[in-house]
């Protein structure tokens, strides 16, 4: 089975959604601190031996390994990177709403969550990961979920072309609720005022 990784390549192996946001995480961290692991493509493949074969043990195709993959990326790193991984890589921001908003490291330079412009009401700072060291980019959505602007910079939005997206939108969902001032506003992801 290694051999068969060797020829055809890493991505032969039946990585899960799991595994492959491990590998995106941990390529984030690792790109600002020097002490994560290396879990590239050419990285894995030079050592195969060292994180592969142990798991091999009892399947007899590469498809079973399944979770497995996950774990064998788990135990390249120490016990503080595993215990770290959550805290400064979560999964998920939660946004004041409680809606939770998975968050995209495929791009380690600028991590990214897609949310709903009225969920973020009354949010002054960008949320952001690496223990608050790295904003992450905000994709604000519509009402009906689509792109209407991308910030780092979540407060010079609200103070600024806010008033441009806000005029817009009220046009588009004028029963949905835009704030004059976002910033004293409450988060909503209520689809219509109360009492409509």
């Amino acid at each position: 089975m290694l051999d068969v990784v060797r020829r055809d390549g890493i991505q032969t192996l039946p990585w899960s959604d799991t595994s492959k946001r491990t590998r995106e995480r941990v390529a984030f961290l690792r790109a600002r601190h020097a002490d994560w692991p290396d879990l590239s493509d050419e990285f894995l493949t030079a050592t195969l031996d060292d994180w592969l074969a142990p798991i091999l043990d009892g399947h007899t195709s590469l498809r079973e390994l399944g979770n497995d993959l996950d774990r064998a990326l788990l135990a390249t790193m120490d016990w503080r990177q595993r215990s770290d991984l959550d805290r400064l890589a979560p999964l998920q921001y939660v946004a004041p709403t409680g809606t939770r908003v998975a968050i995209d490291y495929a791009n380690p330079e600028a991590p990214s969550i897609s949310v709903r412009l009225q969920e973020m009401f009354g949010v002054k700072q960008t949320p952001a990961v690496d223990a608050g060291s790295v904003p992450l980019t905000l994709e604000l959505l519509s009402p009906a979920r689509r792109p209407v602007q991308v910030t780092r910079d979540l407060e010079g939005f609200w103070r600024g072309s806010y008033f441009e997206v806000r005029k817009e939108l009220r046009g588009r969902y004028p029963k949905h609720v835009w704030p004059e001032d976002p910033l004293a506003a409450a988060p909503t992801a209520r689809a219509k005022r109360r009492g409509e």
